[in-house]
């Protein structure tokens, strides 16, 4: 039935000349490129515990998404039916689950969350929830993943989304806790590191071509796991020494939220093809993907500090 389901959609491509293909590849890639970036205003300039909780769970959902994905070894839909001729550039990693699934229904859904507190912007939490449904549909529509690779990738993010806030709202009433829920996931995630690092994978060739390299996978979880440890490390530094509250919905703080936005966007063109050039293409990815998280946890949350006190009515600081 899955394959069936994506022929159908493939047919309706053709037929339709692939006059949509465009904008559904643009709503696909913008999940995995330009969305984080809303968590970050969130977090900064609107609501910093929800923005915080949001960007946990992504960094949780992609540590599990890879996890899963490096472990099931699953291929991708057109290995397993020539019949599949996907639209764009081809993927090289493997199938299950959809990471840009997992990825875009976490950051939507975490923001809509915050969306849905305040009645002007309720219509933008239902843009949100639409966005993640039609960004794994995207990906179906795109011929690169299975209708069971969206799925599982939405349920991983429903999972973390929910745990993370339920961790949220229990460290609230324990806060003595936090520190060492900090320091386990730090160590959890370094240990799945070296999990993906050293377990055998799959090595099926076709045509003496090696169907998916291993090796160039796991550089993918040394930044999705980098990422996670960075956060526990960058958490533990705001809450003990930072305490930043959010800017507030007002001229300086936006302006200031976007400008941090644009300092973020250049440190993630800019620094990864020197950091991989210095230190290999692991860990080079691994400092890179913890410094972006540092800037936006810890070190421009400084600058916020020091720029742009708190108003009076800005009451949520934790």
């Amino acid at each position: 039935m899955d394959i069936n389901y994506l022929l159908w959609l493939q047919d309706f491509r053709y037929l339709t000349h692939d006059v949509w293909t465009p904008f559904i590849g643009g709503i696909s890639s913008f999940g995995e490129s330009y969305l984080l970036l809303l968590p970050l205003f969130i977090y900064w300039c609107l609501d910093k515990r929800r923005g915080l909780l949001t960007l946990a769970s992504l960094y949780l959902c992609l540590t599990l998404t890879t996890l899963i994905k490096l472990t099931a070894c699953v291929y991708r839909p057109w290995i397993k039916d020539p019949r599949i001729i996907p639209a764009g550039k081809l993927p090289t990693s493997y199938s299950f689950p959809s990471k840009h699934t997992s990825m875009a229904a976490t950051l939507y859904l975490g923001s809509a969350t915050t969306f849905w507190q305040r009645k002007p912007t309720k219509f933008l939490a239902i843009l949100c929830i639409l966005a993640a449904l039609l960004t794994g549909f995207s990906r179906n529509y795109l011929g690169v993943h299975t209708p069971q690779d969206v799925l599982v990738g939405l349920l991983l993010s429903l999972s973390c989304l929910y745990t993370i806030w339920k961790l949220g709202d229990y460290l609230q009433k324990n806060p003595e806790k936090e520190n060492w829920i900090l320091l386990f996931t730090a160590i959890a995630s370094i240990a799945a590191l070296a999990y993906v690092c050293f377990k055998s994978y799959p090595m099926d060739y076709v045509d003496g071509k090696l169907l998916v390299n291993p090796h160039k996978l796991t550089r993918s979880a040394f930044e999705s796991m980098g990422a996670l440890f960075s956060f526990c490390i960058a958490r533990y530094i705001e809450k003990t020494w930072i305490h930043f509250k959010q800017t507030g919905l007002h001229g300086k703080g936006i302006l200031l939220g976007i400008i941090g936005l644009v300092l973020f966007c250049l440190l993630f063109a800019l620094l990864k093809k020197p950091f991989i050039s210095w230190m290999g293409k692991c860990w080079g990815r691994f400092v890179w993907s913890s410094v972006l998280v540092f800037y936006a946890i810890t070190l421009y949350p400084l600058v916020l500090k020091y720029s742009c006190p708190p108003r009076a009515s800005n009451k949520r600081n934790k």
